[in-house]
């Protein structure tokens, strides 16, 4: 017999913690069935295709269970955790974690959300909750009635309504009325999936799902949209198959693709097959710079400041781009233009031990020396501590890589996706350089830019590059070219 009522329960469900994110991974559970909760509490951290973020929790209560273990990926919209707001005492035996995977929805039953429902600053919730659609089969009847109106994740398009049918509706109808043939259902497919189909022109209707529970993927719409093979008269030759790969179990390990490091993945496989790359390089004295580097962290204006290489070549990129503004720029596909942005959002890769992440700093344009180091610092620190808001990495216009921690002298970096160019830095070392004539060690360093050739061309590229390059040999530019 139930103790409680089920509005004394409620069901905190995944929210969307990037913009139009569909999963998330739970990475670890900071309570425990029957541990007391606040508003504001954080219950627990997930990572998504763009960060680490932790939730916490929109109403004060006890919690009453845990739907999922750590490790398990969840769709948006999924209940996650119930919480009793009843202010009534633990349970007696608190359930453990369920053991069934991410695409298994809770055994409860789906309740209406009430009053405030959970959400991350900054990000909107649905106004009714997200619900799967019935497996093939027979269907177990509803006890409660619902309305017939579902939403799908992230606001993109609504469901087709179907009523639920009453008790009176499931008595025989009399042999002269007709029943009314049921409305077709929507084809099942994620927002990315329907946004490709309409690029392609494929209607979802006519396409056979292959993913679980009925999904249309990605693949499914490709192969809709791939033309017929053509009839050929004569016999195809023989073709030799294909070699299966082998795998030697006991010496490998394997390590599932998932969060950052997929979506890196996927981001860097779509910006390199989308924007032509060009790359040049350039190998500069920068003797000088390293000379102001030291001398900068002695005055007493940037006391506390992270000072060293980075935060110059930062100030001279900036100054370059101030002098080519027109390299500061985006491809908009869509409309078949060229948008010129007025302001630098001065992306710094950064390696974690989640997989590579851009954030950038907002209108790096506007800042001071000073305030550009600060920046600098806030952002190396935050990722560090795997706590980058999806915010943070987005919006970026240009980015800088520095391969040179690592000792590399220089590479062809891949362009961060909707941006126009991406500066590596290579390592500083002493190497015999001409200097007035003579041969003399000197720390000098391989600057590499790759830009987007529909957007930048060659002599503008240079230009950029040229600069950069310039101001490092000669810092005193930062002053006369400012």
């Amino acid at each position: 017999m139930t103790t409680m009522t089920e509005a004394s329960v409620r069901e905190f469900k995944m929210p969307d913690v990037g913009e139009g994110l569909t999963e998330a991974e739970i990475l670890k559970w900071y309570v425990q069935p029957g541990d007391k909760v606040t508003d504001g509490q954080v219950v627990c951290e997930v990572e998504t295709a763009k960060a680490a973020v932790e939730l916490p929790i929109p109403y004060d209560g006890v919690v009453q269970a845990l739907h999922f273990p750590e490790g398990t990926t969840v769709d948006v919209g999924t209940s996650i955790i119930a919480v009793d707001v009843s202010g009534g005492a633990a349970p007696a035996e608190a359930p453990a974690p369920a053991a069934a995977p991410a695409a298994q929805a809770p055994a409860e039953p789906e309740r209406k959300p009430e009053g405030r429902q959970p959400v991350l600053v900054g990000y909107g919730v649905a106004a009714s909750s997200t619900k799967r659609r019935p497996r093939k089969g027979p269907q177990i009847p509803v006890q409660e009635a619902s309305t017939a109106i579902q939403t799908e994740l992230n606001g993109h398009g609504a469901a087709a309504a179907a009523a639920q049918p009453s008790p009176a509706a499931a008595q025989p109808s009399p042999p002269a009325v007709q029943p009314s043939p049921p409305a077709q259902e929507r084809p099942l497919a994620k927002p990315p999936v329907r946004k490709l189909a309409k690029d392609l022109g494929v209607d979802l209707a006519t396409v056979t799902p292959t993913g679980p529970d009925g999904i249309i993927t990605r693949e499914d719409v490709h192969a809709a949209a791939a033309p017929a093979p053509e009839v050929v008269a004569a016999p195809a030759p023989a073709q030799t198959p294909a070699p299966v790969p082998t795998y030697d179990t006991a010496r490998e390990t394997r390590v599932p693709v998932k969060g950052v490091r997929k979506a890196t993945a996927a981001a860097m496989i779509g910006s390199a097959f989308t924007a032509p790359h060009v790359t040049e390089f350039v190998t500069v004295d920068v003797t000088r710079t390293m000379k102001l580097v030291e001398e900068l962290k002695q005055d007493k204006d940037m006391q506390g400041l992270r000072v060293n290489p980075l935060l110059l070549i930062a100030k001279a990129l900036l100054v370059a781009i101030k002098r080519n503004p027109e390299v500061n720029a985006s491809w908009d596909e869509a409309n078949q233009e060229i948008v010129l942005k007025h302001y630098v959002n001065l992306g710094i890769a950064a390696a974690t031990p989640r997989g590579l992440i851009v954030p950038n700093i907002k209108d790096a344009h506007t800042k001071t020396l000073p305030q550009l180091a600060e920046s600098l610092g806030e952002l190396v620190s935050t990722a560090r501590e795997g706590k980058t808001s999806p915010a943070a990495m987005q919006g970026g216009t240009v980015t800088i890589t520095n391969v040179g921690v690592f000792g590399v002298d220089t590479g062809t970096p891949i362009l961060n996706p909707g941006e126009s160019a991406i500066l590596a830095v290579g390592a500083i070392k002493l190497q015999p350089w001409v200097h007035k004539g003579k041969v003399k060690p000197r720390q000098v360093t391989t600057l590499a830019l790759s830009f987007d050739h529909r957007l930048v061309d060659g002599e503008l590229g240079s230009k950029v590059l040229a600069d950069v390059a310039a101001i490092l040999e000669q810092p005193k530019r930062l002053i006369t070219w400012a």
